[in-house]
C-alpha cells in the first residue's frame, strides 16, 4: 500500500527560523526581524489542513507546546513513520533542537485509535551522531519493497540499511547535489514516489553509476518518470506526497510554488494518474526550508 488517507500533521506553537537546521538546510531564509507571522502561519497550516479535508482526507491534527520552542515542529514527518504492519517507527534528528519533536504523547494518542505492535525507537543513535531524519532522509516505495536515500550529514548510510534490513526493503543510496555541488540535506527535497509515477532530480545526481541505478530501479518498478530540474528543486517541485481521499482518489499534493514550477507535460504526467492538489504555504517554505510533503506524516497504521 503506497498511500494512504490517514495523515498525521502539527499545527505549530513557536514556528521561525531554525538557526541550528539552517547549516545544512540551503532552504532556509531569515525573515524580517520586525514582521509577526504568527498568524501567517496559522493561516497557512489551517488552510493547508481545510483543503485536504474538502478533498475527503482524514488529517489528524496534533497540537505543539509552546515550551520548549520548536520551530520545526511543524515538519513531523523528519521524526516518526507509522506503518502497516502496526509499526511506530522514531528516528534519530541531527538537529539538536529538533529532538524536542518526538513527542510520547503522541504515540500514546495514536494508539487510542490505531493498532500499534511495536515502537522501534531508533534515537539512541543521536549520542553516536548517527542520523535518519523519517521520509526526509527516506522515499519509501512500499509496494515494490524499495526505499531510497540520498546521503548527507541527516542521513547516514549504515542506520539506513539496517533499517531496510530490518524491513525486508532493498536500500538504494546515491549522493545529490544543488547548483553549488552542496549536498541536498534530505531526499524528499529533490524525489517523490507515488504508486504510479515518480518524480526525481537526475541532474542532481553527479554519479553517473548512482543516476542510472535511481532510474532503472524506478523503471523496473513500472512507474513513469518525471525528470524535474534543479531551478524547480528550488522552488520545492520534488517535495510532493500522494495521498488518497476515503473514497480511494489518488491526490497528488504539494505547494502552489511546487505547481507553478512544473511544465505542463510534467503536469500532465501526474495528472494522468492522480488529482494534483496545490496548498499556499509560501511563508512556511521560504522561512523553515521544508513545503507540503514535510507537513505530513502518513498514517498507515491498522484501526482499532
Amino acid at each position: 500500500m503506497q498511500t494512504t488517507h490517514h495523515i498525521l500533521m502539527v499545527r505549530p506553537a513557536g514556528f521561525g527560523y531554525n538557526v541550528e537546521a539552517a547549516q545544512s538546510n540551503a532552504f532556509q531564509h531569515k525573515p524580517d526581524e520586525n514582521s509577526d507571522i504568527t498568524q501567517v502561519i496559522l493561516d497557512e497550516f489551517d488552510g493547508y489542513v481545510s483543503a485536504l479535508r474538502d478533498k475527503g482526507v482524514e488529517v489528524h491534527v496534533f497540537e505543539d507546546t509552546p515550551y520548549p520552542v520548536k520551530p520545526d515542529a511543524i515538519f513531523p514527518n523528519n521524526w516518526i513513520t507509522m506503518h502497516a504492519d502496526g509499526t511506530i517507527t522514531l528516528y534519530p534528528m541531527a538537529v539538536c533542537n529538533r529532538r524536542h519533536e518526538v513527542r510520547g504523547d503522541f504515540v500514546e494518542k495514536l494508539k487510542s485509535d490505531f493498532r500499534v505492535e511495536k515502537v522501534v525507537d531508533l534515537t539512541h543513535l543521536e549520542a553516536q551522531n548517527r542520523f535518519l531524519e523519517g521520509t526526509g532522509s527516506i522515499i519509501y516505495d512500499h509496494a515494490n519493497k524499495t526505499a531510497y536515500a540520498c546521503l548527507s550529514p541527516r542521513t547516514d548510510k549504515h542506520v539506513f540499511e539496517e533499517l531496510c534490513a530490518s524491513m525486508s526493503y532493498k536500500p538504494v543510496t546515491f549522493t545529490s547535489v544543488d547548483g553549488n555541488g552542496k549536498e541536498i540535506y534530505h531526499t524528499n527535497v529533490m524525489m517523490h514516489v507515488g504508486s504510479k509515477c515518480a518524480v526525481v532530480c537526475l541532474e542532481s545526481i553527479p554519479n553517473q553509476d548512482e543516476r542510472k541505478l535511481v532510474e532503472t530501479s524506478l523503471t523496473e518498478a513500472g512507474l513513469d518518470i518525471v525528470d524535474i530540474t534543479l531551478d524547480q528543486v528550488n522552488q520545492f517541485a520534488g517535495n510532493m506526497l500522494e495521498v488518497k481521499s476515503k473514497s480511494g482518489e489518488a491526490i497528488t499534493v504539494m505547494s502552489q510554488s511546487a505547481l507553478d514550477a512544473l511544465t505542463e507535460a510534467q503536469k500532465e504526467l501526474l495528472a494522468k494518474s492522480t488529482t494534483l492538489l496545490p496548498v499556499q504555504i509560501p511563508t512556511i517554505e521560504n522561512i523553515g526550508g521544508g513545503s507540503a510533503r514535510c507537513m505530513m506524516a502518513e498514517i498507515f497504521l491498522p484501526m482499532k
